[in-house]
């Protein structure tokens, strides 16, 4: 790929953002840490360079810096809030802490003109913006000019046009920047001549490629959970090696209603795809019993799971590579400037396999996000149920089960979550919620049902909406919508009495919504 921009991180909640706009406007991009070396910066030869925001001070003397090869490369730069002051403090300028800090909605004021703002405002013309500082540049570097000011930032965007470098106090990348995605367009398409060309359709055809040449003449196993990451991953390794991979299916016994067959009959049946089906279910039930601790379970699980590839692996005589679905989201939190990670899920191997295992990772995904992911599924001909299917978490129903996992209870809570999603495909919401599921709760409630008094457990109900998984709102159902689904898991799932809905939304900068 060679329209490639390179977004530094230093420790942004928005971070992930920035690479979702630049996404949006069909220009690859990558997050690094800010701390990477001057050669890794060369040696990307990124056709323009974003600094994130971050949590730091620039005043503080173990404050990041960003690489000095970002400023003698040659290619535009912009800085975002943070990345705006670092920009300042390292060429020449001053920043010191604000008077008034601005966090939240602020308004810009356009004071010359710049190619970053060209079709977007005037001199004069005013914009909402999203703030979040506690310091502000007070001088500006040899060579820049002030383009826009704020009540709080006298230097809210500045420019050198002559170097094409460029700053904002604000968060272009924030949907309440009204102007944010007009202005990374400018800086993509009109400053750094970008063309927008990365599509779908390319990815797909490099990304096969790429699995060919690592694969070689070797053998892949790769781990159907059931979801679209893992489905995608599949059919592409498929694609490029055909039945050198053999599909394994562990059925945890903790999956969804009906799932493990509907996983089963499409690789099978409709792709024809070798795949292992491993009815492990008494055996997770067992390790998880008595365990109540989220994180507990999740260790459980990722190690259970790499015992049976590996003994899948050796029944099968051998495999080399083992294909899983990371996500983009994953490897950018495993190396974040916030604090590299070996895993970010603990069921999960972004940082690698254990040595035992003597297999490699293939991860055809691991640039892509969700909704990225989706797009490619339609690609390359996964049914729509698959592909617009909510996201499940690895461990499956054990973390939705708050408390300890029985089959007792996990055939309670696949009860109320069929009838959670029954009804909402009824009412024509499915696709306009980007998750929805049921939470058995460790508590049991007193009920009377009939002319008997019941003492039976309560479940929690969570729809959010969201459009990449990195941010979520609570989804507003209408009062009869939720009177009718309690009333009928309340009705049909016999150990359950109560039913409420959770309101909690999640917050922005997270990667999973369990």
């Amino acid at each position: 790929m060679t329209e490639r921009v390179l977004i530094l991180d230093f420790g942004s909640q928005y971070t992930q953002l920035i690479a979702r706009r630049l996404r949006e406007l069909r220009v690859y991009c990558e997050i690094h840490p800010c701390t990477v070396e001057d050669a890794f910066v060369r040696d990307f030869a990124p056709r323009a360079i974003v600094l994130s925001g971050g949590p730091a001070s620039v005043l503080e003397e173990a404050g990041p810096r960003a690489p000095d090869a970002v400023f003698a490369q040659g290619v535009p730069l912009l800085g975002i809030c943070y990345g705006q002051q670092t920009i300042c403090a390292q060429l020449g300028g001053a920043v010191e802490p604000a008077r008034e800090r601005e966090f939240g909605r602020a308004e810009i004021e356009l004071v010359r003109e710049c190619h970053l703002f060209d079709g977007l405002l005037r001199v004069g013309d005013r914009a909402s913006v999203w703030m979040s500082h506690g310091d502000r540049v007070v001088a500006l570097p040899p060579g820049f000019v002030a383009v826009a000011r704020s009540e709080g930032a006298p230097f809210a965007a500045i420019a050198d046009e002559q170097r094409r470098f460029y700053g904002v106090q604000f968060h272009p990348e924030v949907v309440h920047t009204e102007i944010g995605k007009g202005l990374l367009a400018n800086f993509c398409y009109h400053i750094a001549g970008l063309s927008g060309d990365w599509s779908m359709e390319a990815f797909h055809a490099e990304v096969v490629r790429r699995i060919r040449a690592r694969v070689g003449d070797g053998r892949v196993l790769c781990g159907l959970s059931g979801g679209v990451d893992s489905a995608v991953t599949a059919l592409l390794v498929h694609e490029a090696v055909g039945d050198a991979l053999t599909c394994v299916f562990v059925d945890t016994g903790l999956m969804r209603a009906g799932e493990a067959e509907e996983v089963v009959g499409l690789f099978r049946g409709h792709f024809n795809i070798p795949l292992v089906h491993v009815e492990a279910a008494e055996l997770f039930f067992e390790r998880l019993a008595g365990i109540e601790d989220p994180e507990a379970k999740r260790r459980i699980i990722g190690r259970s799971f790499i015992e049976l590839f590996e003994q899948e692996a050796e029944r099968l005589g051998g495999a080399d590579f083992l294909a899983q679905g990371t996500l983009y989201p994953d490897v950018i939190e495993s190396v974040s400037f916030r604090g590299p990670s070996a895993t970010i899920k603990t069921h999960h191997n972004v940082g690698g396999l254990p040595e035992r295992m003597r297999m490699a990772l293939v991860e055809p995904l691991r640039e892509l996000f969700k909704d990225e992911v989706r797009e490619l599924g339609r690609e390359i001909g996964l049914p729509e149920s698959f592909v617009g299917r909510h996201p499940f978490p690895g461990p499956g129903l054990a973390v939705r089960i708050l408390g300890e996992v029985t089959p007792e209870r996990v055939a309670i809570l696949q009860q109320a979550d069929r009838i959670f999603l029954e009804e909402i495909r009824k009412a024509g919401l499915y696709d306009s919620i980007w998750q929805a599921f049921a939470v058995l709760l460790p508590v049991r409630t007193v009920g009377v049902m009939g002319d008997a008094r019941t003492y039976e457990a309560a479940c929690a109900l969570r729809a959010v909406t969201s459009e990449d998984g990195m941010t979520a709102d609570v989804y507003p159902f209408d009062s009869a919508f939720l009177t009718r689904t309690a009333t009928r898991i309340v009705n049909e799932v016999r150990g359950i009495n109560r039913v409420v809905y959770d309101h909690t939304s999640k917050p922005p900068g997270t990667i999973e919504w369990e």
